[in-house]
């Protein structure tokens, strides 16, 4: 698309597109190759989740955030138990939240291989691309083996969990562990040493330490630009109290390592899967929580393999919610690809977008219109207040 206003040329990125595999929309701002603005329009699969909980119960509930993200399923399913257990004041037993966090961290597992051979097919790295996704189903298969399923896990329920992890997943899972860290050592030793993958990765797309907490992005983008923040460290949650994680940490702030930290969270994940299998807390696994949930609110928080999530959670006293609000970490981290993208040659925006693992289904919220002129001669954002006003507007012409 040509600007003759401004002699540029706006190169649109989506909805559909190679370089996306879900449905986002960007447009670049280009003098010659070197990108001077960027914007994103979000929404494309917007589902009305949150409004849909308040017309379930809390249990029916459960199934219906898990499938807000299909690789985050367990993480969206923790957060919401542990703030309706939060409301209803029960504790699950510690053989349920310890298996809370070892499920959590096999989720991890899988979107970081997930993530990696996705960016790296971005940057045209093929082989990596198919040995990490090879990889990765070492993993869903022991999810497999111990929930039955492969992506909607249903692991959680209210009070605790409906799966054990019983010796003969222990001793499979062990072994997996040894595989994949001895596969998890050759990757990092590509992301860190291969010279092709360097030239797209090593020193693009810099964040200080600064920016990363003025922009607000939250997990391993923030922890690679030297931001010391992950929940499962700074507010322990689930088996984390008894089986503490570790901050992995970088400072440089570019793709380089963003890709060096989520690997190395990789290691912290083999690790902590270790000491939950060895030191694996006896006992029942959940307790009973009361179809109505006593009124209140609460926040819960946890660690995705993207970073934070938060969910407000209100109940008024009765079997549904009454308020289910959920903020995700890939909104927090959208913001730092069209700030980073501005200065870049348009072939370095793909590979900044995947350096955030972007989740578009998770992040939409909301629908962004435009009022265009009858003649296209030029299109304004509408304002909130313009958009809400318009709605009533809208529905009384239909009322009639």
């Amino acid at each position: 698309m040509h600007n003759t206003q401004a002699e540029k040329f706006i190169v649109p990125m989506g909805p559909q597109h190679p370089a996306l595999k879900e449905p986002g929309h960007f447009e670049f701002t280009l003098d010659g190759e070197t990108v001077t603005h960027a914007g994103v329009r979000l929404g494309y699969v917007h589902r009305g989740i949150e409004k849909a909980t308040e017309a379930r119960t809390w249990v029916q509930n459960l199934y219906l955030l898990e499938r807000i993200c299909g690789i985050c399923s367990h993480t969206h399913a923790t957060a919401f138990v542990l703030g309706v257990e939060k409301l209803a004041g029960i504790t699950a037993p510690p053989r349920a939240q310890a298996i809370r966090a070892l499920i959590g961290e096999m989720e991890r597992i899988h979107s970081h291989l997930l993530w990696l051979g996705v960016a790296a097919h971005e940057a045209g790295f093929d082989t990596l691309f198919m040995f990490s996704w090879r990889d990765r189903e070492t993993i869903m298969d022991l999810l497999e083996e111990i929930t039955g399923n492969r992506v909607n896990y249903s692991a959680n329920v209210l009070g605790g969990v409906k799966y054990d992890v019983q010796e003969k997943h222990a001793d499979a899972l062990r072994r997996a562990l040894d595989f994949l860290e001895t596969r998890t050592e050759h990757y990092l030793e590509v992301v860190k040493n291969d010279e092709m993958f360097l030239r797209r990765t090593r020193g693009v797309g810099v964040m200080s330490r600064e920016l990363a907490e003025a922009w607000g992005v939250v997990g391993p983008t923030a922890r690679a630009s030297g931001v010391a923040r992950d929940v499962r460290v700074d507010a322990p949650y689930a088996g984390y109290v008894d089986f503490p994680a570790r901050l992995i940490l970088q400072t440089e702030g570019d793709l380089e390592a963003r890709f060096s930290v989520r690997i190395q969270e990789l290691f912290e994940s083999y690790r902590l899967i270790r000491a939950l299998l060895d030191h694996l807390p006896t006992g029942e696994l959940v307790k009973t929580v009361p179809r109505r949930i006593k009124a209140g609110e609460t926040v819960s928080r946890i660690e995705a393999p993207r970073g934070e999530l938060f969910y407000f959670i209100k109940s008024n006293g009765g079997d549904k919610p009454e308020r289910v609000h959920i903020r995700t970490p890939s909104i927090c981290n959208m913001s730092s690809v069209l700030s980073l993208a501005v200065g870049h040659p348009l072939a370095d925006v793909p590979m900044l977008l995947a350096g955030i693992d972007p989740c578009f289904s998770c992040n939409d919220r909301m629908v962004l219109l435009k009022q265009t002129a009858r003649n296209g001669a030029h299109a304004d954002e509408w304002t909130w207040e313009q958009l809400h006003q318009h709605g009533i507007e809208y529905y009384r012409k239909q009322k009639r």
